[in-house]
């Protein structure tokens, strides 16, 4: 089990790896299995991060966290994982991340979770990438599916946004499904 947690404290203890009481992931990731092929176990959202529920926007925390590593050389895994391509194209992969995580530190702070924002690496300032509206729409969709019967009172709340709104880093352009996703 790879050590993923702040201070590399294991993914299952709590009170180390990202300051949130969040059992449920804990659990989730000591269940994954982080060598099987073809899991896609990390999703960076193109959708704002205000259409995730708590579990949801933890998630978006802990996986970005390691995105961020794999985009920095400090860890193994990952390395190909297809949702990093999009940061590996900017002229600056580490900013585009940072850039990505400081918009989900928003989000949490407004929901008033206190994420820590220390873990976010340097260079906040990226360029916006391009999303196609097509992704937006799969995401949006796989994002409904799993909140139907994960948080059903939140995806009732959530409604129908017309439009959907990207991540800040994001700049909506028409198109389809990206080259990158695996439906």
């Amino acid at each position: 089990m790879p050590n993923i947690g702040r201070r590399g404290a294991p993914a299952n203890d709590p009170s180390t790896c990202c300051r949130l009481r969040a059992p449920f992931y804990h659990t989730w990731l000591l269940a994954v299995s982080f060598h099987e092929p073809n899991v896609a176990c990390m999703r960076l959202w193109s959708l704002h991060p205000r259409y995730l529920d708590a579990k949801g926007l933890v998630a978006l925390w802990r996986e970005a966290l390691l995105a961020q590593a794999v985009l920095s050389g400090k860890t193994a895994g990952y390395r190909h994982h297809p949702q990093l391509q999009r940061f590996r194209t900017q002229p600056s992969h580490a900013a585009a991340i940072a850039a990505y995580l400081s918009a989900v530190h928003q989000e949490a702070l407004a929901r008033g979770y206190s994420f820590d924002a220390g873990r976010i690496g340097a260079g906040r300032a990226a360029r916006s990438i391009a999303v196609t509206r097509g992704q937006l729409d799969f995401e949006w969709r796989h994002l409904t599916a799993k909140l139907a019967t994960r948080a059903p009172e939140w995806r009732k709340a959530l409604g129908m946004p017309d439009p959907l709104a990207a991540h800040p880093l994001f700049r909506v352009i028409s198109g389809e499904v990206e080259e990158w996703e695996r439906p």
